[in-house]
């Protein structure tokens, strides 16, 4: 069992070689709510997520006994991070064991940071069991949740969030493995008086919300999500344990919902944040979890290594959500000067052209008009409808995509 004692050894052990996150209190998102809400910006701690924390403390506790096999992890990339710095801080080697779909810049980082990596596997259970294969060579294995002493260091947060905030009633934590949700809540039962803690999932990969609410726990075949830090297929078993006995509700996001926070945290508090890092927002804005006379609730932002493909991905389709960006075909005369009259429409109303492809021939045009496809830079919704009526009005065919 793992005591708020541990978990203080821990913070004085690590604590040069981390970066204490600030809790940034977000006005929007408390007005969104209707009660106060907290950031724990992970996202600013050193290679970008909370995983060093636990590697840390691992680490620089056994460093006396680590061989000249160093030590070995597998992760699909946060924690891969966190053990290259904790084994650079200890001056001793490490190779990382990742999957064959981690995120490249999250092997890159890795590499950075002065890890051997080793792509094994085609999910984190099969990179773990090559992990425990080096382990058997002599090297100290550090397993990315389902660890007494890394589980301790994960919970170092809750103790930098109790200085901070004493008052908080409500923690809501991203879930993979479990060692994040377990460190914080064995430590906040021991600090605040009487805080609930919340932990949530990719529903995409829903395996340690199945085992809390079934006590059931076993590998279930999780869908590609954009959260892949939590996309564990299968929890620890210290840490289903934990999570049945000290938190107090799982809930579910889908994809769509994480995106929409991973895009808010980015546009409202300038903070980028991945995948698993935007969980807890998505949760919060279901409006699933009840807020009603909360006096401070937190969301551990957990990391922001997102891969910056996938965020120009995400925001330009969440432009095109919000009708910010549209796209439409318009048939126009294949005549000269006719290209510059619609344009001309459109200049008029404010759009802006982000992109323009003229097609002539084809099964749905005739041989003297040509399709004009746009991508229109919008206000927004209203603005979009705007431009659609200037050019219905001019009566133009219109196909909006």
């Amino acid at each position: 069992m793992i005591t708020l004692a541990d978990v203080r050894s821990a913070a004085d052990r690590i604590r040069e070689h981390i970066i204490r996150t600030p809790l940034v209190y977000s006005p929007t998102f408390s007005a969104m709510c209707g009660t106060p809400v907290h950031l724990k910006l992970e996202t600013m701690q050193r290679a970008g997520s909370f995983k060093i924390r636990g590697a840390m403390n691992k680490v620089l506790i056994h460093r006396g006994e680590i061989g000249p096999e160093g030590i070995v992890a597998a992760s699909v990339g946060n924690h891969a991070q966190g053990v290259a710095l904790a084994a650079r801080a200890a001056g001793v080697p490490a190779t990382v064991v990742m999957p064959q779909d981690a995120p490249l810049t999250k092997q890159e980082a890795t590499r950075h940071y002065g890890a051997r990596v080793v792509i094994r596997g085609k999910n984190l259970q099969e990179s773990l069991e090559h992990a425990r294969e080096l382990e058997q060579r002599g090297a100290l294995f550090i397993h990315p949740y389902d660890d007494p002493e890394v589980i301790a260091g994960q919970g170092t947060i809750a103790l930098e969030v109790h200085e901070d905030l004493p008052q908080t009633d409500l923690m809501i934590v991203p879930v993979g493995g479990g060692g994040l949700i377990c460190g914080i809540a064995i430590t906040a039962r021991q600090l605040f008086a009487s805080m609930q803690i919340t932990g949530v999932q990719a529903a995409a990969s829903p395996a340690m919300y199945q085992a809390y609410y079934t006590g059931k726990s076993g590998e279930i075949p999780g869908d590609y999500s954009i959260a892949d830090g939590i996309a564990v297929k299968q929890p620890g078993e210290i840490t289903l344990s934990c999570v049945r006995e000290y938190v107090d509700s799982m809930i579910l996001v889908q994809e769509n919902q994480i995106a929409e926070a991973m895009r808010l945290l980015l546009e409202r508090k300038k903070v980028i944040a991945e995948g698993a890092g935007a969980t807890p927002l998505a949760a919060l804005l279901t409006g699933s979890i009840p807020v009603a006379d909360r006096t401070a609730i937190v969301l551990v932002i957990s990391g922001g290594n997102v891969d910056s493909t996938l965020l120009g991905r995400i925001i330009r389709q969440g432009l095109l959500e919000k009708g910010k960006i549209m796209r439409t075909s318009v048939c126009i005369e294949d005549v000269p000067g006719s290209l510059a009259r619609l344009l001309g429409v459109i200049a008029v109303t404010g759009g802006n052209i982000l992109d323009i492809h003229q097609i002539r021939g084809g099964r749905d045009l005739s041989l003297f008009t040509s399709r004009v496809d746009l991508e229109i830079e919008t206000r927004g919704s209203d603005h979009m409808r705007e431009i659609l009526q200037a050019l219905e009005k001019e009566e133009y065919t219109l196909r909006v995509r």
